[in-house]
């Protein structure tokens, strides 16, 4: 099986795709998916890893709000980043306190589930 991001007019969608035929028959050749185009960041980004400790998503999803700010500080359990999944908004908490070294998304980012997000330091 394979996981492809497909984004279809603005809206992004995690798809898996099962290679072969279950009747035994020879699976049909497939053409290699083409990358969706980047869209440009819309606000500059620190560099990315700035900090030590790692603000990483929980699920797959696209980022639907960015709610710290480099060099806000914030206590365990804040909000650092907003993602959006099937409709749902999930947030992504600071683990721990410090102060945010650098954001490495921008709102309308489609993200992995384990991607950065932000550093703390």
């Amino acid at each position: 099986m394979k996981n492809y991001t497909i984004t279809v007019n603005g809206n992004v969608y995690d798809v898996v795709v099962e290679e072969g035929a279950s009747t035994g028959a020879p699976a049909a050749p497939k053409a290699a998916p083409k990358a969706a185009p980047k869209a440009a960041p819309a606000a500059p980004k620190a560099s990315a890893g700035a900090g030590s400790v790692r603000v990483e998503a929980g699920a797959a999803g696209k980022v639907f709000k960015v709610e710290a700010k480099v060099g806000q500080a914030v206590k365990a359990g804040d909000a650092v980043v907003i993602l959006e999944a099937m409709k749902m908004e999930i947030p992504v908490v600071a683990p721990q306190d410090g102060t945010v070294a650098s954001i490495d998304v921008s709102v309308g980012d489609p993200v992995e589930a384990g991607a950065l997000l932000a550093t703390l330091n």
